[in-house]
């Protein structure tokens, strides 16, 4: 008899295929990233699809749920990992084209309209879209989606570093692992699995509190920070105040970008005497400012909250897909007009969470999640969507040059998915002298996100000059950053 596998979802990967459930929420992390065609070009001057997939097909074997779906337990309302039978690398690995002349703002709608859609959960929850005929024709596009039950940002990056080289030689395409997918369980047997890990909860309770007392070497002064990250945590409530960028979400998306230096955010630094992430905070919180006091909103009398996702990954964990990941909730001080005491205080307040520790707390009720019945909406998905107006997060990359097959990345725009209620998300990503930021957004909800941009280019400015420090364009356009550089 075959010997059946699966693998089941970590409470927190879970939450993420609930919250699909809410309605227009999409929960995968997106990207788009522009290439030089370089050695990927076809006589015809278009892009060889049929080498981009033999070169997907050859690491597969790496990373094992690229070819898995998910199986719903019955009765239980939790997702396994099952080997996808039917596996069909072309439908994941997409070709299409710009129509001409192949402009940023083409582009950029048919990323929104790829992000827009939902995975499919009776295939494996990814899909790779190469897009060619961008203006000029030296270029091609590179939309990635994948589902957020499957990744987070951290190991998000450790896939490009499998799927692309630091080499600009093409590198020669070894033959894909035959692969032999094992037998799925019946849902009878899935059921009767979760039940009896149900009633061994209590059990398990007591080993992890067995295990953390053990394994802690000052058990007083580690219960009284646990205590204070969930007292402070349950202390900024559980909802966040209306705001023009919060709404009902609803089907449609937009998706805008910029690039910038990313030896000026480090000159910014510098010149402040904080972290990067304080310097993106702070242009976040002018830019916000701006963006609702032209929109009439009181700003005294709002809190504007935003989570900012923390890496809880080990290094013993890097390369391994699923989440780890806790969050910051911070509320921005969008009353103050001073960026130099707007970075204070924001610096003052990232301090004081490092050191009690905030992200412990939603961290711990994400490990709740594992005793309580996947039915209920978790306490820990309330904590990560709940209480804020958006997201921001910054995930550092590579710095050095990457390449796919001797096509060289030029820029990496990531997008953050929307939560309930949440009309606009910004994502930041790092990445050989640029960071690349992305605006995902519903344009029902922010139907003027170039308003938004163009304050938070103003607001950059404006903490540049605060810091005294001069800088250089911030642009949609990736090849004016390199030129910049250059000169």
């Amino acid at each position: 008899m075959a010997q059946l596998h699966y693998d089941r979802l970590s409470a927190q990967d879970n939450s993420f295929l609930l919250w699909e459930k809410t309605g227009n929420v999409r929960m995968h992390v997106a990207s788009t990233n522009i290439l030089d065609i370089g050695a990927l070009r076809t006589g015809t001057g278009g892009v060889d699809i049929d080498l981009v997939r033999r070169a997907t097909e050859s690491i597969l074997h790496l990373v094992p749920r690229y070819r898995q779906r998910i199986y719903q337990i019955p009765g239980f309302d939790h997702g396994v990992w099952v080997d996808d039978p039917r596996f069909d690398l072309a439908y994941h690995v997409r070709h299409t084209a710009l129509p001409k002349p192949g402009t940023l703002g083409q582009l950029k709608d048919l990323v929104a309209r790829v992000q827009a859609q939902p995975l499919d959960r009776n295939r494996p929850l990814w899909e790779t879209w190469i897009v060619e005929g961008l203006e000029g024709g030296e270029q091609f596009a590179m939309i990635t989606k994948i589902h957020h039950c499957m990744i987070d940002g951290a190991s998000g990056v450790d896939l490009a570093n499998i799927q692309f080289s630091i080499s600009p030689d093409p590198e020669p395409i070894g033959e894909p692992v035959p692969f032999q997918p094992r037998p799925a369980p019946r849902r009878l047997e899935l059921f009767l699995d979760e039940a009896r890990r149900t009633a061994g909860i209590p059990l398990e309770i007591v080993r992890d509190f067995r295990s953390f007392v053990s394994e802690t070497e000052d058990l007083r002064e580690d219960v009284s920070t646990r205590v204070s990250a969930l007292t402070r945590l349950f202390g900024m409530g559980m909802s966040a105040d209306e705001t023009p960028i919060n709404g009902r979400l609803g089907p449609h998306r937009r998706f805008e970008w910029v690039s910038c230096r990313l030896d000026d955010l480090k000159a910014i630094r510098k010149g402040l005497g904080c972290s990067i992430n304080d310097v993106v905070l702070t242009i976040v919180t002018g830019a916000v400012r701006a963006y609702l006091r032209g929109k009439g909103v009181d700003l005294a009398a709002t809190e504007f909250k935003v989570s900012t996702p923390v890496s809880v990954r080990k290094e013993e964990e890097r390369g391994e897909l699923g989440n780890k990941v806790s969050s910051w909730i911070i509320p921005l001080p969008i009353a103050e007009s001073d960026p130099r005491r707007q970075l204070e205080q924001i610096h003052e307040l990232t301090e004081e969470l490092k050191e009690t520790n905030q992200a412990i707390g939603v961290q711990m009720m994400n490990q709740v999640q594992e005793w309580t019945p996947s039915v209920l909406l978790s306490l820990g998905a309330q904590a990560m969507s709940g209480p804020i107006n958006t997201i921001v997060t910054n995930v550092p990359g590579p710095q050095m040059p990457l390449y796919f097959h001797g096509a060289r990345v030029r820029a990496i725009y990531p997008a953050v998915p929307l939560m309930q209620g949440m009309g606009l998300g910004i994502a930041l990503t790092s990445y050989a002298g640029t960071m690349g930021i992305g605006f995902n957004c519903d344009p029902d909800i922010v139907p003027d996100v170039e308003l938004f941009i163009a304050r938070f280019r103003q607001s950059f400015e404006n903490v540049a000059a605060t810091a005294k420090v001069e800088v250089g364009p911030m642009s949609e356009d990736v090849n004016e950053i390199y030129a910049s550089l250059s000169s």
